[in-house]
């Protein structure tokens, strides 16, 4: 337990990484520091996770997460409660927490030492995990959960499949889906097989197979009961082809472009987008994602749900080079740890 800062030791001001416009460098800003409202929780930041979504708000390429600038950014983090509003009683001074919380919609992000955040959007940290481990989860484990859980209702039984298995999200929904009792498939590369199957979903070669093929070979042609797309564009479209006539539901969180719905309906099958950023852009839903992470917490610590961290550790003061190898695409979440 790290305890919070000593009576008397109050900072006035904080380090911030800022960018001044898009594609700009990040330059160490102190401002003030923030204050709590009543139903907010200050939180010292010990670890933010860096997203590809983070790397695109900061080039000015996501349109649907738009942050006014200049601005903090960072998604998700770890840290210590610090102060507590009037009407929290959640949590408390000294305790270990972690959420998405902000860098989008005008919220000050993570790449701070300090943030004041909603009460709804916080968990208490898994017990078994580091700081810099529960930094990585907080986005790509809603948006799994979200679309496994919330939309499809995923239980015993059934037959899952999850494309790019081996991606953020991806190796979060596989261990989710082999939580609830599912048999699960993911769409890897050769080179990833390894990681897919250590989580323990049967690895499919989509360069190797066709989705006829792998229906087939894995389903006796009956398709998946549930699919969760996390790439978009054709193979969302190919999810379509490849979900349970009737009763299967394919699940988007990059479902974005223009697709036709006829080999979906033809199946008599179901549908759901995924948008996990919209309690941070309106508002509504919030305490829907501490729920989950609250939950998510509780399977961590049963060792059923893990982070596959990259190998490289980063500073606070090497965001740029964390966010630099995040751009290039690469094997495991990367964290920032102040």
């Amino acid at each position: 337990m790290h305890p919070p800062s000593p009576a008397g030791t109050r900072t006035c001001s904080v380090r911030t990484y800022v960018i001044h416009e898009p594609g700009a460098h990040f330059v160490p800003v102190e401002l003030p520091r923030p204050v709590p409202a009543a139903n907010q929780v200050l939180v010292r930041i010990l670890a933010s996770g860096v997203n590809p979504l983070d790397t695109k708000i900061r080039a000015g390429k996501a349109p649907h997460a738009r942050q006014p600038l200049p601005a903090v950014l960072g998604l998700d983090m770890a840290g210590v409660v610090e102060e507590v509003g009037a009407a929290v009683s959640a949590f408390r001074p000294g305790d270990e927490v972690y959420g998405m919380v902000g860098g989008v919609g005008g919220l000050q992000g993570t790449l701070a030492e300090f943030v004041s955040v909603s009460a709804d959007l916080l968990a208490h940290k898994p017990r078994s995990l580091s700081m810099r481990e529960a930094a990585a989860l907080p986005l790509i484990t809603i948006t799994a959960w979200e679309g496994l859980v919330d939309r499809a209702r995923v239980h015993d039984g059934q037959a899952v499949l999850i494309h790019a298995g081996a991606g953020g999200v991806g190796h979060v929904a596989i261990q989710l889906a082999k939580f609830y009792g599912a048999e699960v498939f993911a769409t890897v590369s050769p080179t990833k097989k390894h990681i897919v199957e250590a989580f323990g979903a049967t690895a499919i070669d989509y360069h190797a197979l066709s989705t006829e093929q792998y229906i087939d070979l894995h389903t006796h042609g009956e398709g998946f009961d549930i699919i969760y797309d996390t790439v978009g564009g054709a193979t969302l479209d190919a999810s379509f082809a490849a979900v349970k006539r009737y009763t299967g539901h394919v699940v988007s969180c990059l479902g974005w472009g223009t697709h036709a719905l006829a080999p979906l309906s033809f199946r008599g099958a179901t549908y759901s987008g995924v948008f996990t950023l919209m309690p941070l852009l309106t508002g509504s839903g919030q305490k829907r994602h501490g729920e989950i992470l609250r939950q998510a917490a509780a399977i961590a610590d049963a060792g059923r749900l893990k982070p596959l961290l990259n190998d490289q550790h980063f500073a606070a003061d090497q965001v740029e080079a964390a966010h630099a190898l995040v751009e290039s695409g690469p094997l495991g979440k990367v964290v920032v740890e102040f």
